[in-house]
């Protein structure tokens, strides 16, 4: 008798993240996900439960490497402004196919309270760290708040912005800190 078959979950969720990438967050279903990683439906469905908690760990696998990310540009015990520095300078780093790749991931967790809960607790936990008690750390929090702006406009195609425009902005965001 052969050993039972498993699925690696990282690899899957390579898979999906083409598909939004590649084809748009429409097109991320089971059955596509399922043919494209060489795997059945129901082993899928029994990896992730649903198209919901497929998306959802795609966001939380984004997360903790984006967190990683900005604590590779934020010193140990860095200040508020500091944090506010690794955090810009973090989302500034992150292209423009990931960018829509998270933006199509995160419209269709908000379409849910389970995950909208998860992301406003996510934003208040950096609105914390980042609570401001003086000038200096009132222009990180607005650094803070003019990073996501513009990674949102962008993202959500509202916005159209070219690398080096980017770069010129961020560069203006860094520039408050």
């Amino acid at each position: 008798m052969g050993r039972p078959r498993s699925i690696d979950r990282d690899k899957v969720l390579d898979i999906a993240e083409r598909i939004v990438r590649e084809e748009g967050a429409t097109a991320l279903t089971f059955d596509a996900v399922a043919k494209a990683a060489g795997i059945t439906k129901g082993g899928l469905q029994y990896c992730f439960g649903s198209k919901d908690d497929l998306i959802a760990a795609m966001a939380e696998r984004w997360v903790k490497a984006f967190d990683a990310e900005v604590e590779r540009h934020t010193p140990p015990d860095g200040t508020k402004v500091e944090r506010a520095r690794g955090y810009v300078t973090a989302s500034a780093r992150i292209d423009e196919a990931s960018q829509t790749k998270i933006a199509g991931m995160l419209v269709s967790l908000l379409q849910s309270p389970r995950h909208l809960e998860q992301g406003r607790h996510w934003y208040a936990e950096w609105l914390q760290r980042l609570e401001p008690g003086s000038a200096a750390e009132r222009r990180a929090r607005t650094a803070f708040f003019a990073a996501e702006g513009a990674f949102f406009l962008r993202s959500l195609g509202l916005v159209e912005m070219d690398q080096a425009g980017w770069d010129g902005v961020f560069d203006d965001i860094l520039a408050l800190l």
